[in-house]
């Protein structure tokens, strides 16, 4: 209800209540008289949120529909004419939604769930359908370039790090494939009345897969879905999961989004290595979502025939099996591939190249300066405001703080001191670390505190010496010109102008202790 577009990344772990979230956000919207498109990666997940939301809604005039290849092209036009004359409300769709044909009366929000699942392209089309619309996005995992906008404020972001009540981890084992396992492994769950996934995500040798596992377990009833099937029988075959007529359903990685059947808590992924981290952390959540303890089984290969990188992600799934993984494991792939392109849509930027600390720093830069209503000085040169060369030493001295690491950060904090204030609390800190200050280290908070005056005034540089010393103005300087003339014509024995942009000072500055405050002066002078 901000005045401002909402642009908010929600990330929860699987099975967190991220879709609960969208439920209460689409009834809001929708209660206010906007249309509420909900995008998601398949048309399994598209069916399944069109169901909760009908149920959710039943007792209220919201209209929801869903635009999927599941529907019939004469079901599909009159969903469309529904959302131009504005009669339908709510929409759940596949990448269908994003068809030049789709047009909204006064779309007001849009949800974008499994957001990891979806390119640039798609997602920012999504955004230019109305300059003001609220764009809630739903993940578990975001990508590096969503979570980088998040961390660097492009984006707000909300963390759902609280299990749901009485919800277990799920248990993980990585494994190579052994009749004996898989047989235990299935049995366990279907005598404790409960269901099986079986993935396995190659059409062409699904339905050999699904006689083996008939063979190997005879109580169990199978049955197997893809993403190649007919759509009325895929439907069927889920619903029919979903109320438990058969225990064991071999599958391809179309149940990875977002699909909830509570009774189903033993998953088995066979060719594990074949998958990426998100993926597998995604299928691993599709188990364990009600009050039992859930079992998630990775078949692999013989260790020597899988990559490097295989390994490392089986070992970074098995040892993060703690609820709420999720996001730390979405970090872990930020550090692994980059962050991408923020303001374009290629997928790795060009971080590595400057380095991620300067490149955040650039970043915040056009960041505030959008903020503030500027348009951003893309070639001006990172600087760290006035330089300041008063000839007096001005440091931390070694055998004041003899750690390196220690030292480092600190010049790092004195640096980035945004005011005096802040400058004044890092001093009263240093003290009670490390002592009393001596004086290189009084001088260097001195010249920084000058610094931070004379910065809003486009002052450059300030140089000084035993006989006096100069001022360089900016191009843009905000010192007062009636004032500097005045001045100089006041005291034409102590100030000299010197070119267009300097000005000179004369005055005994031989005793290093004065300098500072004797420059303090000049600058009070100039910018009062």
């Amino acid at each position: 209800e901000d005045p401002k577009p909402m642009d908010r990344v929600v990330c929860g772990d699987v099975g967190f209540g991220k879709t609960e979230v969208a439920m209460r956000a689409a009834f809001v919207a929708a209660d206010g008289g906007r249309q509420v498109a909900v995008l998601v990666p398949t048309t399994l997940l598209a069916q399944q949120h069109f169901e909760n939301f009908s149920d959710r809604f039943a007792d209220w005039p919201i209209k929801v529909e869903s635009l999927s290849r599941f529907r019939t092209a004469k079901e599909q036009k009159v969903i469309l004419d529904g959302l131009a004359n504005g009669t339908l409300d709510i929409v759940v769709g596949t990448h269908k939604l994003l068809q030049p044909s789709v047009k909204f009366k006064n779309l007001g929000l849009v949800i974008i769930d499994e957001e990891h699942r979806f390119g640039v392209r798609h997602k920012e089309q999504m955004k230019s359908l109305r300059a003001e619309v609220d764009v809630l996005t739903l993940t578990a995992t975001p990508i590096p370039r969503t979570l980088n906008m998040a961390m660097s404020g492009l984006r707000d972001l909300s963390i759902i790090a609280t299990p749901p009540v009485e919800r277990h981890p799920i248990k993980t084992f990585v494994s190579p494939w052994n009749d004996g396992l898989i047989q235990e492994a299935v049995q366990r769950e279907l005598k404790r009345g409960g269901q099986v996934y079986f993935l396995h995500n190659e059409v062409e040798t699904i339905e050999n897969q699904a006689q083996k596992l008939e063979e190997l377990i005879p109580e169990a009833r199978v049955q197997v879905a893809h993403g190649q099937m007919r759509e009325r029988d895929l439907e069927r075959i889920m619903r029919d999961f979903y109320h438990q007529r058969f225990n064991l359903l071999v599958c391809t990685t179309i149940i990875e989004s977002g699909i909830d059947v509570p009774s189903a808590n033993t998953i088995v992924i066979n060719r594990a290595d074949k998958l990426g981290l998100a993926q597998l952390h995604q299928l691993r959540g599709r188990v364990g979502r009600s009050h039992h303890r859930a079992y998630a089984y990775l078949i692999t290969p013989p260790p020597k025939s899988m990559t490097e990188d295989a390994r490392k992600r089986l070992e970074a799934i098995e040892s993060m099996e703690d609820l709420g993984a999720g996001f730390t494991l979405a970090t872990h792939d930020l550090e692994i591939r980059g962050a991408g392109e923020l303001l374009g849509d290629e997928q790795s930027g060009q971080i590595h190249e400057i380095g991620f600390s300067l490149y955040m720093d650039l970043l915040e830069r056009a960041v505030q300066a959008l903020k503030a209503g500027r348009t951003p000085e893309l070639d001006r040169p990172l600087d760290h405001g006035a330089e300041i060369d008063l000839g007096i030493p001005a440091l931390l001295p070694a055998d004041y703080l003899p750690d390196v690491h220690t030292r480092l950060v600190l010049y790092k904090r004195i640096a980035s001191a945004k005011d005096q204030e802040e400058l004044k609390e890092l001093q009263v800190e240093m003290i009670d670390r490390f002592g009393l200050l001596p004086e290189p280290a009084k001088n260097l908070l001195a010249i920084t505190e000058l610094k931070l005056i004379v910065q809003p005034f486009g002052i450059k540089k300030i140089e000084a010496g035993p006989a006096g010393g100069r001022v360089l103005f900016a191009a843009d300087t905000k010192v007062n010109p009636t004032r500097l003339i005045k001045l100089i014509q006041t005291k034409p024995k102590e100030y000299k102008l010197d070119g267009g942009d300097k000005l000179r000072f004369f005055r005994d500055l031989t005793d290093p202790a004065q300098r500072i405050a004797q420059v303090g002066r000049v600058v009070e002078q100039l910018v009062g």
